[in-house]
């Protein structure tokens, strides 16, 4: 066994957290427990375009509730956005950034009573705001409930929280069966109760699919009730249960790049001491960097808020960690969000070489999900071979027909432009578990709009998936 401690000795035997990262043997990210398919993960995907789905996030995200005279103080001072105008039965997507401005994670978070919030998402920004708990000094209490084990290998799997979505065209009418009547369409990101298989949960207005809908949570005790509650009250709308296979395809549509490499790697002070706080057991220890972008400088793979679409988020109301670094950005230097689609007979080569006898093939591109690492880096690159920007999220849209990557792009590349993508890790591959011996291929891809789907665009009511992007 390693006698490694924590991430900052994890860096120091590896020589280059890039190569610590790039080499990982963490494996595949999964979405555990739930069942990769219902029916087919085809027909799960069209679903949410044309019917109703249950999307079951009850295991792959944790779950930091946050308790105490200082929770408010300490999300605060954590957060690019400002909790000035956030009232107990809101939500909002929380962003927390380093001294120096780069993105560590994000996730919602929930204001669910008087000085006590839940963060719900990635594992690094919960690790962020349980370290300055610990360590700064705040009247809180922590109640940490991380995402379920990857692979739980028969063992029992417990929560505090199940947590289902319900989206799609008739989503509605599912809500309202279930409810046994009405329920009021609050405002997006507003919180409520409604009645389920006779138990009072929580809701929150959402809409991932482009139409209203609501994430649901409640006791994870009542989890197996409420879904056929749900599950039998939908079945006359055709609402069909999306696996894990399926889920996070939802996200090309939409315009969320979900896992940007914390920006924890370098920089002394404050970050040094995190990096020996946390554990060499850690996400940001045994993270997987994958893609064809490859650079000594951990800080080529670090991203600001207006790379991802967040830069409407910051609010200078407040004091908090980075802000000093950020007022002195200048926005319009800043990379954009856009979404790659990519070509189809490119795509048909690339599958095309798995049957290809006596030869190595490209990268294996898998369906709906083609990432093979925890945070994923292509380059993209222009006629000339420069690289102009970084693909970071990549799958196959079965709404769409398409192959679509989640991109961060230069201020001069537009929508309509054509690009290239290198699709593959150079020198046949890291050694990473995803990989196999394969070469690498450049993709034609045109440079299009975030979110890619004309519904989720036109209707989508969380502004800040597609605010400030092209």
């Amino acid at each position: 066994m390693s006698d490694q401690k924590s991430l900052q000795q994890a860096m120091e035997a590896a020589g280059n957290p890039v190569e610590m990262m790039r080499n990982s043997k963490v494996g595949a990210y999964v979405y555990p427990v739930v069942a990769p398919e219902f029916t087919n993960w085809r027909d799960e995907v069209i679903a949410w375009r044309e019917s109703a789905v249950m999307f079951d996030q009850t295991h792959h995200m944790d779950n930091l509730i946050i308790k105490g005279p200082d929770a408010k103080k300490l999300v605060s001072y954590t957060a690019i956005n400002s909790l000035e105008n956030f009232p107990v039965n809101r939500a909002k997507q929380y962003v927390p950034v380093t001294p120096a401005g780069h993105v560590i994670g994000d996730g919602i978070l929930f204001h669910e009573d008087q000085d006590q919030y839940t963060y719900v998402g990635r594992a690094p920004a919960t690790n962020w705001l349980k370290f300055h708990a610990e360590t700064g000094g705040y009247d809180v209490e922590l109640v940490e409930d991380r995402r379920s084990p990857s692979r739980p290998m028969g063992k029992a799997v417990s929560r505090e929280y199940w947590r289902l979505q319900i989206q799609g065209p008739k989503a509605w009418d599912v809500i309202e069966k279930v409810n046994g009547g009405p329920v009021e369409q609050l405002k997006f990101f507003h919180m409520d109760t409604m009645n389920v298989a006779g138990t009072q949960v929580r809701t929150l207005r959402h809409g991932m699919a482009g139409a209203p809908g609501l994430e649901l949570w409640g006791d994870y005790r009542d989890y197996d009730k409420v879904r056929e509650a749900i599950m039998e009250a939908g079945a006359e709308f055709g609402l069909a249960a999306v696996g894990a296979r399926a889920y996070s395809s939802n996200t090309l549509e939409s315009g969320w790049i979900p896992s940007p490499l914390p920006a924890i790697y370098s920089g002394d002070g404050m970050l040094a001491d995190y990096r020996a706080w946390l554990g060499a057991d850690s996400y940001e220890a045994n993270n997987a960097i994958a893609g064809s972008f490859v650079s000594d400088n951990i800080e080529d793979y670090y991203t600001t808020p207006w790379e991802l679409g967040y830069g409407n988020f910051i609010k200078f109301d407040h004091d908090f960690i980075g802000r000093e670094a950020l007022e002195k950005v200048d926005a319009s230097t800043q990379r954009h969000k856009v979404t790659l689609a990519w070509d189809d007979a490119d795509m048909a080569t690339i599958h095309a070489s798995m049957y290809g006898k006596g030869e190595i093939g490209y990268k294996f591109f898998d369906l709906p999900n083609a990432n093979y690492g925890s945070s994923n880096f292509d380059s993209v690159v222009d006629d000339s071979g420069k690289v102009v920007g970084l693909s970071m999220f990549t799958g196959y849209s079965a709404n769409e027909r398409t192959a679509l990557s989640l991109a961060v792009v230069d201020p001069s590349v537009q929508v309509g432009d054509r690009l290239k993508v290198v699709w593959g890790e150079p020198d046949g591959g890291s050694g990473k578990t995803t990989v196999e011996r394969h070469r690498q291929i450049e993709v034609n891809v045109t440079v299009s709009p975030v979110p890619y789907s004309s519904e989720v665009r036109d209707n989508y009511e969380g502004s800040w998936r597609k605010a400030g992007q092209v």
